[in-house]
């Protein structure tokens, strides 16, 4: 059951050369707010879908609240939107229902096992088969009765207080979750991340203790710091201009201590800090702090 006007079924996507590409179409049964069918509508254009049926949907009539919610989807994704049954749902493609409530254990197998969004993005990504992403009516979602027709079962991790969400914002995040399985593109810039080679990192790890020294630390407090902070400029992978800012930072800040320290004692004003003298006579790696 090939979406009308997507004979490759691709959804809208250009297709590599010689690729085939599963499809996927999102179905609504017995939608009640027309603005939430808009709101799927706008979900499915915003991560590259095209194909929706309603089961048992409102009116939808042009200029009213389906296509004010619809955003630039009212152009072709809700037009063109068609009316289908369940059973041609479940006879033409393989199903995933959504639902908030599942079962704990095998005992209740209408809703268990299921899949988080993630977890079904990673299982479909592994077969070609056009699948319909099943979702139920805004007050109690998809009944047991259909459930037990439909191939997998799919919930969104939520409070346990109030895991139910409304229609429209379940299927916007599923639709996230998935989107690698529909969308090759997106409008972020492909940039690979560049971290600065290791000569600019241990560069800041030299000025890094150049300004520990100035401000006094020695002994074993400097050979924790530094380590604390190597730890952390090693989780976070500086670019090389991060690098070379940091290092010019904290060059900045060593020259204003050490010029500070020499006026200290030319002018013999009162040490700051305090421990300046006693620490720096130990020395960067006193046995006494050790």
């Amino acid at each position: 059951m090939t979406p009308p006007g997507d004979p490759d079924g691709a959804n809208g996507a250009s297709l590599s050369e010689g690729a085939k590409r599963a499809s996927f179409t999102v179905v609504v049964v017995d939608p009640q707010t027309p603005g939430n069918v808009g709101t799927i509508a706008r979900a499915m254009k915003n991560f590259g879908l095209s194909d929706l049926a309603l089961i048992d949907p409102p009116p939808l009539p042009e200029g009213g609240e389906a296509y004010g919610f619809a955003g630039h989807a009212r152009e072709d994704v809700l037009p063109n939107a068609r009316e289908v049954t369940f059973d041609e749902v479940v006879e033409n493609y393989h199903t995933v229902g959504c639902t908030a409530i599942t079962g704990e254990d095998a005992r209740r197998h209408v809703r268990f096992p299921f899949r988080t969004p993630a977890k079904l993005r990673d299982s479909l990504a592994t077969v070609e088969t056009d699948t319909a992403l099943v979702f139920g009516r805004e007050g109690r979602g998809l009944d047991n009765d259909e459930l037990r027709r439909l191939d997998e079962v799919c919930s969104i991790p939520a409070s346990p207080e109030y895991p139910v969400l409304n229609l429209g914002q379940a299927a916007t995040i599923v639709l996230y979750e998935l989107r690698e399985l529909f969308l090759e593109d997106t409008q972020l810039p492909d940039v690979e991340r560049e971290r600065a080679n290791e000569p600019d990192i241990e560069r800041v790890h030299d000025q890094f203790d150049d300004f520990l020294d100035a401000a006094g630390y020695s002994g074993t407090r400097f050979d924790r710091t530094r380590t604390l902070f190597r730890r952390v400029l090693g989780r976070a992978h500086p670019t090389t201009r991060e690098a070379h800012t940091l290092i010019g930072v904290f060059r900045r800040a060593a020259d204003q201590l050490n010029h500070r320290w020499e006026l200290v004692e030319k002018y013999d004003a009162p040490e700051w800090p305090a421990t300046r003298e006693a620490d720096g006579d130990k020395g960067r790696h006193s046995d006494d702090d050790r």
